[in-house]
């Protein structure tokens, strides 16, 4: 299906099985400050690959074997818990 043909307002569906693993070539790294995350789920709900999920304390959680470091999270995010550092 092409992207033209997707209905404004539709939700893309992720099956993290079927993801590749982002390898050693990301720049960028979102890097989550839990004392300032209140766990709002913005960051959840925009991230194109699908890789956060929240922690026991319900606070965001980054599974970087498939980010790929775009820093949408880092910009959704209403509390600026996520900041985006170099990957080293």
């Amino acid at each position: 299906m092409a992207w033209k043909e997707i209905e404004e307002g539709a939700i893309i569906k992720h099956d993290i099985k079927k993801s590749p693993k982002t390898g050693d070539w990301r720049y960028m790294k979102p890097v989550v400050d839990k004392k300032t995350c209140i766990g709002c789920g913005q960051c959840f709900s925009y991230c194109p690959e699908a890789c956060i999920d929240f922690d026991g304390e319900r606070k965001a959680d980054i599974d970087y074997d498939f980010c790929k470091g775009c820093g949408v999270c880092a910009t959704v995010c209403p509390q600026h818990a996520i900041k985006m550092g170099k990957n080293i």
